[in-house]
């Protein structure tokens, strides 16, 4: 066994995800977190840092020589479910997998020129925490942009162990629209003397989700979901005002501006139609996520030869989910990569997926994860270097 996974194996994570995901956190402030990634760095050589307007945090592993700087990112936060908070993102598995790769490189850290960054990051369903770290000079850290970027995202819907990314563009880019129909309330038996929103809303409500089959290509894809509809207190009342809000997602920043637009003067359209008045506000989201094709196939390579071929699986096409970490990669070569952890006994074509409240993540990855990004992390520095990187099982090494 590669001697880089053998010494994943036996860091213990599963008792770090598990102590994460018993206390979630949700936001930009995770208090708890924070310490419990402080903690598990603590005592190895780690550099650290935390952030000021989030609770980040920022640790630099540096190498024997000087030379380039590589960044690894693991998110940090929950998500909040009518319940409470909830880890079913997968999230505090990232986290684990970071300080893994953390432990495995300060170990090694003779082994390599230049230094790994470390991007611990609160606030990433919807609160734009790579924004703020980005802002708070993230990548200036050691005095040397980052060549490359790499991060893991964990699906509880493939199966365990499995390695996919996709080259070019993976996800989506993402914003949010709010409309509140504004019109004349009354009583429900003289609907004739008010000017009811709530036919309009629903009106608007299919209009929307028409709009991306008739009036968008569909090889550029794009998502319009209303997930919220709010209108009225009471049977008998007739109110004055309905709002929805909806997620709009395509695989550009361009073609997202179009369907904003196109939202907005349906809005507006089926309000004037109705005798009423549209309030709309459009708040962008995140950027697309676009993967470095020689980053991605760096990565294929490094699964390939840890783990074997039958673990890597290309992607043919991109998520219309969205994630944060497109920040960096907009400035930051680097890919973000799906590992599948479908527990077992599960089947992934039906197991409940990321973000549903009874998502199950199986520990048995961890270790693999944790390995992978180390590995991922010494081959691109020993690149810039002109090496080879190697840890043991048979691959040739620096001295």
């Amino acid at each position: 066994m590669n001697a880089l996974l053998a010494d994943a194996r036996s860091l213990g994570l599963h008792r770090l995800r598990q102590a994460l995901h018993e206390h979630p956190e949700t936001g930009l402030q995770l208090p708890r977190t924070q310490q419990a990634v402080l903690t598990a760095l603590d005592g190895i050589g780690v550099e650290l840092h935390t952030g000021t307007a989030l609770t980040s945090v920022v640790g630099v592993v540096p190498g024997a020589r000087p030379g380039p700087t590589v960044l690894l990112r693991a998110d940090l936060d929950a998500l909040e479910f009518p319940g409470g908070p909830r880890h079913a993102c997968g999230h505090d598995q990232h986290a684990a997998m970071l300080v893994g790769a953390a432990r495995l490189l300060a170990a090694r850290r003779d082994r390599f020129a230049g230094d790994v960054l470390l991007m611990f990051q609160p606030g990433e369903e919807g609160h734009d925490g790579a924004r703020l770290m980005l802002a708070e000079g993230l990548l200036e850290t050691t005095g040397s942009h980052p060549v490359a970027a790499y991060a893991l995202h964990s699906s509880a819907s493939a199966p365990a162990g499995e390695f996919s990314n996709t080259a070019g563009t993976a996800l989506a880019a993402n914003g949010t629209l709010t409309v509140t129909l504004h019109g004349a309330g009354g009583h429900g038996a003289w609907p004739h003397r008010t000017r009811d929103p709530i036919p309009a809303l629903a009106e608007l409500v299919t209009a929307l989700g028409a709009l991306p089959s008739r009036r968008f290509d569909p090889f550029d894809p794009v998502v319009l979901t209303v997930g919220t509809v709010h209108a009225g207190t009471r049977p008998a009342i007739v109110p004055d005002r309905a709002r929805l809000e909806a997620t709009l997602r395509a695989l550009s920043d361009a073609t997202l501006a179009r369907l904003a637009a196109a939202a907005e003067s349906t809005a507006r359209g089926i309000a004037a139609a109705h005798g009423l008045e549209a309030g709309i506000e459009y708040s962008p989201g995140y950027p697309a996520t676009v993967n470095d094709g020689a980053e991605a196939d760096r990565v294929r390579t490094a699964v390939t030869e840890l783990f074997g071929p039958e673990r890597f699986v290309r992607g043919t096409r991109p998520a219309l989910v969205s994630d944060d970490i497109g920040r960096v990669l907009a400035d930051v070569p680097g890919v973000m990569t799906s590992l599948g952890a479908c527990p077992p006994g599960l089947d992934p074509a039906t197991a409940p997926g990321n973000h549903a409240p009874d998502a199950v993540f199986d520990d048995a990855v961890l270790p693999d994860g944790a390995a992978l990004l180390a590995e991922l992390a010494l081959r691109r520095l020993a690149a810039a270097e002109g090496g080879h990187a190697a840890d043991g099982g048979g691959r040739q090494g620096r001295p």
